[in-house]
Parts: structure tokens; sequence; C-alpha cells
């Protein structure tokens, strides 16, 4: 098959949970034979970096960008409130990103259109206008969802009311889409049977991102003693209300009787805040060099998620390298794990300070859940196992006239 693979951020370096996600869909297609074409929307907090692309991906993918200025303009932001328009979608939409589409469509025939994310589906009228393309959205989110479980949580009421209101307005724009796209692959069975439930009929198949495995690395050597870690893109609300969350309600109760451990917090966009903590033994790290070695050089990984949807990339990166992770359900929603067996799930703070200290104090018990994590991602979660299933996939809606 040819695909063409439109983003709405550049997937290689993969440097986050979505980049990720993109990334191993492209190489899993590619490694199963199939031709890739890859053109994507860069942005102020996502732009391209052309020194760390190697060339034979550049040559692969024939990689293409467009730059859009998606930044949030209190003016336009203020205006959009008169619209009925959804003011996440509108950010993305680019005269120019539109002709480079056009561009492509008319050089070459695709067989599958895989839209990567809600936020570059304005650009379908203009696939089906020049292409007979199966056109997949690559659904990472329920993107109303998120801001949904935000508003849920705000307490300022002028604040909620507003993040209700783009809730609502995503909800409906993400129905409208509904009508234009042949299928959906959902990064999970949650987010399927949301988009069953809000009326989509056709194709559609939980399929989750996959790990693409390396040799086993011993992270026993490096860790350090004590250590919890969170590493996120801290440009993403829910990963930021999930940081204060754990800081205001669980680092208290675990710095109260476990003195020696430490929290390193560690991740790319880290709010100037986190900088001027004054909290015991909190180190803000910030962007990583290589997120591999600081994943192995902590010992104990939290995920504090409370909004969200879709499925965590970390948690799956974590356990490939045999880490014990404490989530919240959210968090860990969407991955077929099992709580005390190959990932601990805590909801309360008690409850997660409960699980943190219970691991530091027993390394025996960190060990059996990591070790446990990294044989269900090399049993369900490979990505050669997952591209299988997302080839099958689009062959069946190939198959539907």
């Amino acid at each position: 098959m040819n695909i063409l693979q439109i983003c709405n951020k550049p997937p290689f370096p993969a440097v986050d949970g979505g980049a990720i996600a993109m990334n191993n869909t492209t190489q899993g297609l590619l490694n199963n034979g199939h031709e890739v074409t890859v053109l994507a929307i860069t942005t102020p907090k996502h732009p391209v970096i052309h020194d760390s692309i190697p060339k034979e991906y550049i040559t692969k993918t024939n990689f293409q960008t467009v730059f859009i200025d998606t930044s949030i303009r209190l003016r336009d932001a203020f205006f959009n409130l008169f619209s009925k328009k959804s003011y996440n979608i509108e950010r993305f939409i680019s005269v120019n990103f539109t002709k480079q589409l056009q561009k492509i469509l008319l050089h070459q025939e695709f067989d599958v259109v895989i839209i990567e994310s809600l936020f570059v589906s304005p650009y379908i009228s203009t696939i089906k206008s020049l292409s007979k393309a199966k056109i997949v959205l690559r659904a990472h989110n329920v993107e109303h969802k998120i801001w949904e479980r935000i508003g849920k949580n705000t307490k300022n009421p002028i604040k909620k009311r507003y993040i209700n209101l783009l809730a609502k307005r995503l909800k409906n724009y993400e129905i409208e889409v509904f009508e234009s796209i042949d299928g959906i692959a959902a990064m999970t069975k949650v987010d399927e049977n949301d988009f069953k439930n809000l009326g989509f009929k056709k194709g559609i198949a939980s399929i989750p991102t996959g790990y693409i495995l390396n040799v086993k690395e011993d992270s026993k050597q490096t860790e350090e003693k004590d250590s919890i870690f969170h590493i996120a893109s801290m440009d993403w609300l829910p990963n930021v209300e999930g940081v204060d969350w754990f800081l205001n309600k669980v680092w208290p109760l675990i710095t109260s009787s476990q003195n020696q451990a430490k929290l390193y917090l560690a991740g790319r966009e880290m709010p100037d805040s986190y900088y001027t903590l004054n909290l015991p033994n909190v180190h803000v790290v910030g962007k990583v060099k290589s997120a591999k070695e600081f994943y192995l050089s902590k010992k104990i990984m939290i995920v504090p998620v409370l909004s969200g949807s879709g499925m965590r990339i970390k948690i799956i990166e974590g356990m490939a390298l045999g880490k014990v992770i404490i989530s919240t359900t959210i968090g860990a929603e969407g991955i077929n794990c099992t709580s005390g067996k190959n990932i601990i799930i805590a909801d309360s703070p008690q409850d997660f300070a409960k699980a943190i200290c219970t691991c530091l104090n027993n390394s025996d018990y960190c060990d059996s859940i990591g070790k446990n994590a990294q044989d269900l991602i090399a049993t369900e979660y490979s990505n050669d196992q997952i591209s299988r299933k997302m080839i099958s996939f689009f062959e069946d809606l190939k198959a539907v006239d």
C-alpha cells in the first residue's frame, strides 16, 4: 500500500508520546514493506529539528513540513467565543499547509491517508477532493473527553465554564468529522467504545501504540536508590494537573515517613514555576538528553494523571525497561495491565503514597512488578505485532466499497 501520514507535529525525532506513537506507526508500516509519505505541521512548541533527522528517514518517508503558528492569542480566543467553532481546531488551519497537501495529492495516488489526531482533520475536504484513498483518523485521544475531565477538576467557576465550552465544541466537531472519514484507529478499547457511543458506525478498531523492542537492558546497575521520577511533556495540561496534585497531596505524605526519598521531575516545556519550588528532596530536571537513560537511572515511576484520554506512551516505555510504575486508573487507561502484577494502581493521595512507600521498602516487590511489566510489553505490545494489526485494519477498509 501507498500511505500518506498527516501529522499534527513532527513525528521525528520522537520527543513525546504523540510523536513516538506516530513514528512507531511510520516505522512499522515501512518495515512491513509499505510506502509512507509523511507530511507534518510544525509549530512554535513543536519545531522541526533538521539536524537530528537522519537522511535515511527523509528519503524513505519523503518527509515534508509546513509551519503553522498555533500560539494562543487572547484576541482570537475572545472573538471565537461569539462563533460556534472550536478554537482548539481553528488554530491548526493554514492556507500554506493546504497548498502543500494539494501538491502531494496531485503527484501521488494513495491507498490510505492517516489523519494523526483530530487537529489535522480540517484538511479532510482537501483530501477527498483530490484522492480516492480511505481516510483513517488515528485517534490518539477522545479529545473532548480530556477537556470534560479537566473541567470537572477545575475549581474556578469562570475557568470551569470556559473549559466546558471548549469541551462541548470539541465534542460537536468530533461527531461532525465522523461523516467524512472511513475508519477510526483508536488507541484503546475505552476510546473505541466512546466513539461508538457517540454514533460512529463505520470501521473502527482499538490499536494501541507498540514499542520497538531492543536488547533488554539491565537497569539494576544504574538505578539510584530511593528515587521516584515523573517524565512527560509538560505542555500538556493533564500532565501539569497531575504533577500539581502529586506535589500538593501525595508528596507531603511520603516525606513525613520516608525522609530519604527523592523525587525527580523531567520533561520538555517544564513550567518556570516548578524551578522555584521549595519542597524537600524535589529535583526539577526539565528536558533530558536521553529519556531512556533517565528511565534507567531511577527506580519508581509515577503517572498521576487525573484527566487525559487515550494511552500513556510513557507507561509502555517504562514497562519495556522493567520499571515499577504507580499510576492512577485514568493514567493506565487502555493498557492491558493488572494492578499488583505488572503495575500498581492508586487513585487517592493516601493509596498513592502507601504504594510508593511499599516500593521504597521492598526492592524484591519492585523487581517482580518490573519484570512482569517487561514481559507484558514483549508479548502484547511489540511494534511489529501492533503494525500487523494496523495493516490488517487498513486492508479491511479497502475491501469495503
